[in-house]
């Protein structure tokens, strides 16, 4: 596809809403469907000449920070939010996954009553455990961030039986991450105390390995347990955009789903 496709997008979603959508006091008659552009531009907070450039297509490279205030203007919801990031080639600023899990998402968790899941966020915070998810974790206090638990929790490696592997795709993942949300102060903030802390990261820190997290196999060792061979699946949470649904799984039959 070629053209104006921003400025397109620009226009229909400037088209939808009207004044009383956005709080904006209406003056006389209105020539054209939605908001006039000086009215977009103001409430993003932007020159009206500029907003007018990126509608006809003149002005094509907007910093991510005009991308953001034009999605708080417009009122984009997160899926159409990151349109108008890919529209315009440029990365979201800062993280746009809440750290705030939903209801349905809590029931979700709980239903998997025979295998351990929870959720994280581009941090890899845990935001949220099921009951299997906390007994499987519970060697680690506080079982609160995947990358913390690895390189400074003592008991990781104790609980990574092939504890460099981990080690590295946990970096890696780290590393993607940031590429995807660079300016995240709560990342930046984790990858400050994971280099100061552990030696072993700060080198995996350089290599600039890079992995998304999908689904692997994990060798691990529980004090109560015993040894145990689990396979993980990860699932983007569309409601919460950076949020990701973790479940671990066994083979049946296996010594480790009759342990577990």
């Amino acid at each position: 596809m070629t053209g104006n496709l921003l400025g397109e997008f620009l226009r229909a979603r400037r088209a939808a809403l009207g004044p009383q959508d956005v709080g904006v006091a209406s003056h006389g008659t209105r020539r054209v469907a939605g908001l006039r552009r000086e009215e977009v531009a103001d409430l993003a907070g932007m020159n009206a000449d500029y907003y007018a450039r990126l509608e006809q297509g003149r002005e094509r490279n907007p910093s991510p920070q005009v991308l953001d205030a034009l999605g708080r203007a417009l009122h984009l919801a997160p899926d159409t939010r990151a349109h108008l990031y890919r529209l315009a080639g440029a990365p979201p600023v800062g993280r746009s996954a809440t750290d705030r899990i939903g209801p349905a998402l809590r029931r979700l968790l709980d239903g998997f009553s025979d295998a351990p899941a929870f959720v994280i966020n581009p941090a890899l915070d845990v935001l949220a455990a099921n009951h299997r998810a906390e007994e499987l974790h519970s060697p680690f206090a506080p079982a609160d961030n995947l990358a913390r638990m690895v390189f400074l929790d003592p008991a990781g490696r104790r609980f990574y039986t092939d504890w460099h592997a981990t080690a590295r795709s946990t970096a890696a993942h780290l590393r993607q991450t940031c590429g995807i949300t660079p300016d995240d102060p709560r990342l930046r903030s984790l990858i400050r105390t994971l280099t100061a802390h552990s030696p072993d990261f700060a080198r995996l820190w350089t290599t600039h390995d890079v992995l998304t997290k999908t689904q692997d196999t994990k060798h691990l060792n529980h004090p109560t347990l015993g040894p145990l061979t689990v396979t993980y699946q990860s699932f983007d949470v569309r409601a919460a955009p950076g949020q990701q649904l973790i479940v671990y799984d066994t083979a049946p039959g296996t010594p480790t789903a009759d342990t577990a």
